[in-house]
């Protein structure tokens, strides 16, 4: 009898566990302002500088200023390495921008560049 009880209290401990990872998740993913420098290799001040720009924004939290910083960090990074690629094709390591408009021509998640480096 001593077993099943303990194993049941074993079991609703595990449950409240679990149940309870994914609000620290959340909250680790949710970083504060200073974590947020660290976490960019782009100043926030310029970002927002950038975003206040835009006549069509007038306020910008600092959640969507990080966000968009990511954002653009990933964007960079992904067609960097595709242009980087055609630049060693090409027997090079440095890119030029014909190894960015082979990036932007070959994949079709960059069809909205096409026309904006001319």
């Amino acid at each position: 009898m001593e077993d099943t009880e303990s194993s049941a209290a074993d079991e609703r401990d595990q449950e409240a566990r679990q149940s309870a990872q994914p609000d620290a998740e959340a909250e680790a993913e949710r970083p504060s302002c200073g974590v947020q420098q660290k976490l960019l290799r782009l100043p926030l001040s310029r970002i927002k500088g950038l975003i206040k720009a835009d006549p069509e924004v007038t306020l910008a939290s600092q959640e969507a200023v990080f966000a968009i910083g990511k954002a653009t960090e990933l964007f960079v990074e992904v067609i960097a390495k595709d242009a980087y690629t055609y630049a060693l094709q090409a027997k090079r390591k440095t890119i030029q921008r014909k190894d960015l408009d082979n990036a932007v021509d070959a994949a079709d998640e960059f069809a909205f560049l096409e026309g904006t480096l001319e």
